[in-house]
C-alpha cells in the first residue's frame, strides 16, 4: 500500500503482503518429519504456513487548524499494493471523526478534512484504515491504526485570567524593591514554533516602576517615593507572543499599586503657644480641656503620647491620650483655688510610640508647645470639715440628745454664713434632726439598736447669700447596746427522755440567747424557778460555761403512764443589769434504741424500721384475723364431735373396741379434774368422778381443813391416799370392764423443805435488782421493762 500527501506533507510508503496457502500431496509418508511451519492435518495431509510480511509501517498525518477555505482540507492517501487501479479495491475509514470530520474516497483513498479544527480543543484523532475486495469483501490488508494531529497556528493572545492585580509597597522603598510577579498563558502549543512565547513590556507607570520582560516581575523603579505626596499607582502592564515579534499577539493588564505608611514624619503641634480658662469649680479627675499635635503618617506611626515635662504643670494637671482622635485631654489632679493661685504654665511634649531606625536621620520625632492657664473665680458652695461624719447614741437615749455635729464654711473670700440641712430626698421614718445655724444633730426618736443598730444620713449645707449653692456630707450614727432584752432558751423543740433513763442521767445540754450585745461575750446563768415545788424527776445543773444540763431524778419513765413534763427554766444574763427569763421546755418520755444514741419514739421507730405502709399493716392484721378464726373454728369441730366407746350392744367378746380420743390435757376441764389428784384437800369439796355413788364417797372423804406440810406429814400418807383411790374404782360402775390403768400425780404431802414452786407461793417478793436486763440488749428489753416496773411499784 502506499500513501502520498501534498501541502507539504511527507509521502509514506506502505508495502501490504497477502497470506498465502499451500497444501501438500495426501500421499502417506511414515518417515518424513514435519518441520516447524508444518502442520498434519487429519485425513494425513501436511499444511504449511508462511509468515506474512508486514505491510503497513504509519506515521503521524498533519492538518492545519482554522481552515475556512471553501474546498474540503486534503490531508493525505491510503494505496494499497493490490490496486492495479482497475477500482477492486476498496478502502475504508473509521475511528475518531470517521464520515463526520474526516471523509475517505473509496476507489483512489484520498482523505480530506470536512470541518475547521482546533487544536486547543483537540490535538488529535487516533483513526483505523482497512482494504477490502470490492467483490468478495475480503481483507486486503489488515485493519491498522494511524494519528491525524492537529497542526497549530498562532491564533490565541496572552491572558491574564486573574487581573487585575492589586500590590503594595512601603513608601521610601530602594530601587529594584520587588512589587509583584504576573503571569500569563497562551493557549497556543508551546512546543511548535513561537507561538507560545510570550515577552512583557510595560505600558503605563513609569517612571516609577518596571517590568522584567522574561519573569514579568515588576520593581520599584524610583527612590524614595513619598505616600504622603502620591499614594495610588496605576501600572499597565503587556504580555506578546511570538517573543514579542510584529504580527504576535498581545493582551494586558493593570496592577494597582499602593504605597504603604512608614514613620517618616515627626508629630508637629500646629502653634507653639496656646491659652486655656479653667474656673476654680472644676472637678478632680474631670477633663478641662484639650490639645493636638499633627502627625501626617497612618496608624501606629501616627500615635501620639503626650506628657506635661515641667513640674508646676505636673503637680495640678495630667495629660493623656485619646485613641480615636489622637488628642492630648487635660484633667485636674487637685482642686484649683483662685484665692492662691490664678494661672498656671504648662509644657507639653508630644511623641511617636513607635519610631523606625532607618529614618533616625530625619531628626526627633517629637514636638513641644507650650499652654498657659487661668484659673476662673466662681462662688463655691460650702465646704464641709471632713469626707464623712461617724458619730454614735446609746440605745433607749432620750428624744433630743445630742448625737454629733457637723461644721462646713464658705471657701470664698466673703465668707458668707452657711445653713444645715436634712437631704429631704430621703424615705422612711427620720430619726435625727440638725440645727440649721450649728450643725448639732439631735434625735426625733428612741432608737432600739436590736432594730436597727446603724443610720445613714445625709447632711447639706448651703450659703445665706446663695442658697441654691449646696454641698453634701455622709452622716453613719451608730446605735449603741444597752442590756434591754432577757435572755431566753435557745430551743424550742421538745427534749427527748428515753423509758430506761437512770438517776443522775443527763437528758439534754441546753443553752440561751440574748439580742443584746455583750463586748466580752455573754455570760449566763441557769437555774429551776424557786417559787415552785422541788420536781420530782428532773433537777437541773448549771455548768458555768452559758450552758444548763437537764438530769433524771428517778429510774425509768413510762410514755404510756405519763408522755410529756413541763420544766420551766430561769436565765440570767451577765449584763448591768442584769436580766432574766423564764422559758418552759417540754420533755417527751419515749422508748429509746440502745445506747440511746438515735431517739425515735416507739410507733415512728415500729413503722420506720419496718419500712410498712398503713395498707400494708391492715393487710397483716387482717391474714392474722383469719388464721385465729380457722383455729376456733377447728377446736370447736373437735370438741363438738363425740364417739361411742362401744360401737354395739352385742357380745362385746366378739368385737374390738377401738378409739384414739388422748383427752384435752390440761385445757381439758371436763373429761377429769385433775386438782383433785394434786391436793386431796382441796378435792372434798368438789366430786371426785360425776359417776360415783354418793355412799361410797362419804366412807374414803379425807379429814377436813387445811393444815401445814409438816402437821399433815404424820396424818396422810401416800399408800392411804391410793387405797381411797382403788376403792373408788372397785365401785364405779361407768367404767369399762376390763382392766385399766389409773395414774395419779400425788407425791404426797409433809415434805420438811417446802415446795419449790413460785405459785401460790404466800412469801413476799425478791429484792433482787434487775437493772442488769437493760445491757443485754433490745431481746431482752420488754423483760426489763416488766421486772423494772414491778420493782419500782414495790419500792413506792
Amino acid at each position: 500500500m502506499r500513501i502520498s500527501a501534498t501541502s507539504c506533507l511527507c509521502p509514506f510508503l506502505v508495502c501490504l503482503c497477502f497470506i498465502q496457502r499451500c497444501y501438500g500431496a495426501s500421499h502417506y509418508a511414515p518417515t518424513r518429519v514435519l518441520s516447524k511451519n508444518q502442520t498434519k492435518l487429519a485425513n494425513g495431509e501436511t499444511e504449511v504456513h508462511h509468515r506474512p510480511k508486514r505491510g503497513w509501517i504509519w506515521n503521524q498525518f498533519f492538518v492545519l487548524e482554522e481552515h475556512f477555505g471553501p474546498d474540503a482540507q486534503y490531508v493525505g492517501k491510503l494505496h494499497s499494493n493490490s490496486d492495479k487501479g482497475d477500482g477492486a479495491v476498496r478502502y475504508i475509514l473509521s475511528g475518531e471523526g470517521a464520515g463526520t470530520i474526516f471523509i475517505i474516497d473509496e476507489v483512489t483513498g484520498d482523505i480530506h478534512a470536512t470541518k475547521s479544527l482546533d487544536r486547543e480543543r483537540k490535538t488529535h484523532y487516533v483513526l483505523h484504515a482497512q482494504a477490502l475486495d470490492r467483490h468478495t469483501e475480503e481483507a486486503l490488508e489488515p485493519k491498522s491504526e494511524f494519528i491525524i494531529k492537529v497542526q497549530d497556528i498562532n491564533d490565541n493572545a496572552p491572558k491574564f485570567p486573574e487581573g487585575p492585580f492589586v500590590a503594595l509597597v512601603p513608601e521610601m522603598s530602594e530601587v529594584g524593591t520587588s512589587v509583584f510577579q504576573i503571569t500569563a498563558t497562551d493557549a497556543d502549543d508551546p512546543t511548535y514554533g513561537n507561538s507560545a512565547r510570550i515577552v512583557y513590556s510595560i505600558l503605563q507607570g513609569q517612571p516609577y516602576f518596571s517590568v522584567d520582560p522574561k519573569t514579568g516581575i515588576i520593581r520599584t523603579a524610583l527612590a524614595n517615593m513619598d505616600r504622603e505626596a502620591r499614594e495610588h499607582y496605576a501600572v499597565v502592564i503587556q504580555a506578546k507572543d511570538m517573543a514579542g515579534q510584529v504580527g504576535g499577539l498581545s493582551g494586558s493588564t493593570t496592577i494597582n499599586i499602593t504605597l504603604t505608611d512608614v514613620n517618616d514624619n515627626p508629630p508637629k503641634f500646629p502653634q507653639k503657644n496656646y491659652q486655656l480658662y479653667v474656673p476654680e469649680s472644676a472637678q478632680v479627675g474631670k477633663p478641662v480641656g484639650k490639645i493636638k499635635a499633627n502627625d501626617e503618617d497612618l496608624g501606629i506611626n501616627a500615635e501620639i503620647k503626650y506628657s506635661i515635662i515641667n513640674s508646676e504643670g505636673a503637680n495640678t494637671f495630667s495629660i493623656s491620650t485619646d485613641r480615636d482622635t489622637r488628642e492630648g485631654i487635660l484633667s485636674l489632679k487637685k482642686p484649683l483655688n483662685y484665692e492662691r493661685k490664678k494661672t498656671y504654665t504648662l509644657h507639653i511634649e508630644g511623641v511617636n510610640t513607635h519610631m523606625d531606625p532607618r529614618f533616625t536621620y530625619l531628626g526627633s520625632f517629637k514636638d513641644t508647645a507650650t499652654l498657659k492657664i487661668t484659673v476662673g473665680d466662681v462662688d463655691e458652695p460650702p465646704v464641709f470639715s471632713m469626707d464623712y461624719y461617724i458619730m454614735d447614741v446609746y440605745e433607749n437615749a432620750q428624744i433630743g440628745t445630742e448625737v454629733g455635729a457637723v461644721t462646713a464654711r464658705d471657701p470664698d473670700s466673703r465668707d458668707s454664713p452657711v445653713r444645715y440641712f436634712m437631704d429631704s430626698a430621703e424615705d422612711g421614718v427620720r430619726y435625727f434632726n440638725i440645727d440649721e445655724d450649728s450643725g448639732v444633730i439631735r434625735t426625733t426618736q428612741q432608737l432600739d439598736r436590736e432594730d436597727m443598730p446603724w443610720h445613714n444620713i445625709t447632711v447639706m449645707a448651703s450659703e445665706v447669700d446663695n442658697p441654691g449653692l449646696l454641698s453634701h456630707v455622709p452622716v453613719t450614727v451608730q446605735v449603741l447596746d444597752v442590756n434591754d432584752n432577757p435572755p431566753e432558751i435557745a430551743t424550742d423543740e421538745e427534749v427527748i427522755v428515753c423509758e430506761s433513763s437512770r438517776p443522775g442521767q443527763v437528758i439534754q445540754t441546753v443553752t440561751a440567747v440574748d439580742k443584746d450585745d455583750f463586748a466580752n461575750g455573754q455570760r449566763f446563768s441557769f437555774a429551776l424557778p424557786s417559787p415552785l415545788p422541788v420536781n420530782p424527776n428532773f433537777t437541773l445543773k448549771d455548768n458555768e460555761d452559758s450552758t444548763a444540763s437537764i438530769i433524771a431524778k428517778r429510774r425509768r419513765f413510762n410514755h404510756l403512764t405519763q408522755e410529756l413534763y413541763q420544766l420551766p427554766i430561769v436565765v440570767w444574763d451577765g449584763g448591768e443589769p442584769s436580766l432574766s427569763g423564764t422559758s418552759t421546755l417540754t420533755l417527751r418520755v419515749c422508748p429509746c434504741q440502745r445506747h440511746g444514741r438515735i431517739r425515735t419514739c416507739q410507733g415512728e421507730a415500729f413503722l420506720s424500721s419496718a419500712g410498712l405502709s398503713t395498707g400494708a399493716l391492715i393487710a397483716i392484721l387482717l391474714c392474722i384475723v383469719i388464721l385465729l378464726a380457722i383455729v376456733v373454728l377447728f377446736i370447736t369441730l373437735r370438741r363438738s364431735k363425740k364417739e361411742p366407746l362401744i360401737i354395739s350392744e352385742e357380745d362385746i367378746r366378739e368385737n374390738v373396741v377401738t378409739y384414739d380420743d388422748e383427752g384435752g390435757g390440761e385445757e381439758d376441764t371436763e373429761a377429769f379434774d385433775i386438782i383433785a389428784l394434786r391436793n386431796p384437800a382441796a378435792a372434798e369439796e368438789l366430786k371426785f368422778r360425776r359417776d360415783v355413788r354418793p355412799e361410797a364417797r362419804q366412807h374414803c372423804r379425807p379429814p377436813q381443813g387445811r393444815q401445814s406440810p409438816s402437821v399433815e406429814s404424820d396424818q396422810v400418807e401416800v399408800h392411804e391416799f391410793i387405797k381411797q383411790r382403788l376403792v373408788e374404782a372397785d365401785i364405779d360402775t361407768s367404767v369399762p370392764p376390763y382392766d385399766s390403768l389409773q395414774t395419779y400425780a400425788y407425791e404426797g404431802q409433809g415434805s420438811p423443805t417446802g415446795s419449790i414452786s413460785s405459785l401460790d407461793s404466800p412469801g413476799t417478793h425478791s429484792e433482787q435488782d434487775y437493772n442488769y436486763l437493760d445491757d443485754w440488749g433490745p431481746e431482752f428489753q420488754k423483760l426489763a421493762e416488766l421486772y423494772g416496773a414491778a420493782n419500782s411499784d414495790a419500792t413506792t
